[in-house]
């Protein structure tokens, strides 16, 4: 036997051993919960590609507890029900361990009911209005308190704004949130007269009386903003009738919570320059974890062209988070999981540090950035890190309210009759 047919016998031995190996441990399977078709699809896609990363990554670390992840990916298409159907799909027939997953609060708020009674474990990864607190939810997007209360303190402290235009999607996110930022403002001292709010359909297209409106308020020389809470492909027909209309940054400054790179990416941004977004990242943070995972995202998509967002750098932390707290509690079950993650910490990509709370959200820099013509943002204000709150300080029904679960049997504590109560939300 000469010496090439050894070493060839030698390799397919060690082939077979490594391949028995790798079979020894069942995948540790994930869910993928985003609308791959219909309005929140522009947005939610780039999610699912964000967990994709994250798994191959992970794999390629030698997966978790010495076994791969699988990622199983559904499309719930932007149908509120079908998100609920979809998340009892995967924890029951896909058993999945954890899920990623949601844009919208109406599709969190449809598959809550599931999580629950499954005991399953959901990473919701975008910016809400708060006013929940869940066992089975990491929260790892901005509360209010780590957005929208920032952002128009900067429109009223540094663009002088005096009357507000609060235009959003309708449903629960835009109609809480702005219930919030009404009674901030108006406590506040912060708004000249009547608070001008407007609700759209998902998908609205026809913005011109709309925006008629909002110019309208301006007819006394007082300064006028928009706060934009306006979610999906809607915000493709708003932006266009501002510019039809004539209206820049200067005369009517847009603070939007929903708008972010990617939905930027699709857009002509030419007439949108100097108009705001308020986030917790932008692909323009300069910083060496920035610019790494910047690079590891053009690798993984094979597209320089792809931009990064705020909810991909949620994601990121989520699935960081979770893998440190399936290690630390050693099993992917989900109450040992719970117990662990509380108090761990992940690095953001601003240079900072995202730390799990006890209330299940997490530690957030607040960042208002301008759009510039090439559809990135210039960061012109950035805070330390802000702790996410559940519920908000702004509502007296919510602000007696404590969402620490450690040692409580409910995220809606209050702290005057040391009890849990129920709350019913409006919206």
């Amino acid at each position: 036997m000469n010496t090439f047919t050894k070493m060839l016998m030698l390799s397919s031995a060690i082939a077979l051993a490594n391949g028995a190996w790798a079979q020894e441990g069942e995948p540790i399977k994930i869910g993928v919960l985003h609308s791959l078709s219909g309005t929140m699809a522009i947005s939610e896609t780039t999610l699912k590609d964000t967990v994709l990363m994250m798994v191959e990554q992970q794999n390629a670390k030698g997966g978790l507890l010495g076994r791969p992840i699988e990622a199983v990916v559904v499309d719930p298409a932007s149908d509120w029900p079908l998100f609920a159907e979809k998340a009892r799909e995967l924890l029951t027939v896909s058993d999945v361990d954890a899920i990623f997953g949601c844009w919208t609060s109406v599709s969190r708020k449809s598959v809550l009911p599931v999580i629950e009674e499954l005991n399953g474990l959901l990473f919701y990864p975008v910016q809400y209005e708060g006013e929940e607190s869940s066992k089975n939810v990491i929260y790892t997007g901005a509360a209010p308190n780590q957005q929208a209360i920032p952002a128009v303190d900067y429109m009223a402290q540094e663009l002088g704004v005096e009357k507000w235009a609060l235009l959003g999607t309708d449903y629960v996110y835009p109609r809480t949130t702005n219930n919030i930022l009404e009674r901030y403002l108006t406590d506040n001292e912060l708004a000249d007269g009547k608070i001008f709010v407007n609700y759209t359909p998902f998908g609205h297209s026809d913005w011109s009386k709309v925006v008629s409106d909002v110019v309208a308020l301006g007819a006394d020389g007082k300064k006028v903003g928009v706060v934009s809470t306006i979610n999906g492909d809607a915000n493709v027909g708003f932006y266009k009738e501002l510019a039809a209309a004539g209206v820049s940054a200067d005369d009517i400054p847009v603070m939007a919570f929903s708008v972010g790179e990617e939905e930027l990416s699709g857009l002509d941004t030419a007439n949108l320059v100097g108009h705001m977004a308020a986030w917790n990242y932008f692909e323009t943070a300069d910083t060496p974890e920035n610019e790494a995972f910047i690079k590891e995202w053009h690798q993984f998509t094979g597209d320089d062209s792809r931009v990064t967002n705020d909810p991909m750098e949620a994601t990121m932390i989520g699935f960081n988070a979770w893998v440190a707290a399936v290690e630390k509690a050693g099993t992917t079950d989900v109450d040992p999981v719970l117990d662990a993650i509380v108090g761990v910490e992940v690095p953001n990509l601003t240079g900072g540090t995202a730390t799990v709370l006890p209330n299940h959200h997490l530690t957030k820099p607040v960042l208002i950035g301008e759009i510039r013509e090439d559809g990135q943002f210039d960061i012109v204000s950035q805070t330390d890190p802000v702790p996410g709150d559940a519920w908000t300080d702004f509502l007296p029904e919510s602000s007696v309210l404590d969402a620490d679960w450690p040692g409580k049997s409910c995220g809606m504590w209050n702290t005057e009759s040391e009890s849990c109560v129920q709350v019913q939300s409006n919206y």
